[in-house]
This record gives C-alpha cells, sequence and structure tokens, in this order.
C-alpha cells in the first residue's frame, strides 16, 4: 500500500498491486486494474518509487549474515 494525495490535498492508500499505468498529461493519472483511476499531486516517478520500495518491503528476506542463525530454523 502507498499513500498518494488527491488534487485537493486529500491523502488516500492506495494498493499498489492494483497499478495498471501511470501517465503524466501533465497531471499524474494513476490507472487501476480493475478500470478507477486517480489524479494526484505526486510525480510519476515519486508514484513509482514508492510502487517500487513497497513491493520491496512485501518481498523483503531476511539473510542471515555469516555466523547468525536464520530466524525459524531448527537450530534455535
Amino acid at each position: 500500500m502507498i499513500e498518494l494525495t488527491k488534487l485537493n490535498g486529500e491523502s488516500f492508500i492506495l494498493n499498489a498491486g492494483l497499478v495498471e499505468s501511470i501517465e503524466a498529461t501533465p497531471d499524474t493519472i494513476v490507472r487501476l486494474t480493475n478500470g478507477k483511476r486517480f489524479i494526484v499531486r505526486e510525480k510519476v516517478s515519486e508514484v513509482v518509487e514508492r510502487a517500487i520500495e513497497f513491493e520491496r518491503r512485501i518481498h523483503y528476506i531476511s539473510i542471515p549474515q555469516p555466523g547468525e542463525v536464520a530466524a525459524g530454523s531448527a537450530d534455535n
């Protein structure tokens, strides 16, 4: 989920997994896979960066450093 701002200044949370496309016309338009669209204050690059960061957070896998024991391993 990412936080964006509508043109009227209202913040909202968007499920980044539903984003189909983002375009600048010059306003930034975020189109979703369900056909909805939002015009937001953020630039295209900001929306993309927030979506990438969201994906990084949900796919993050902790890799133990040498000498550490992985969480949930049988050795704990």
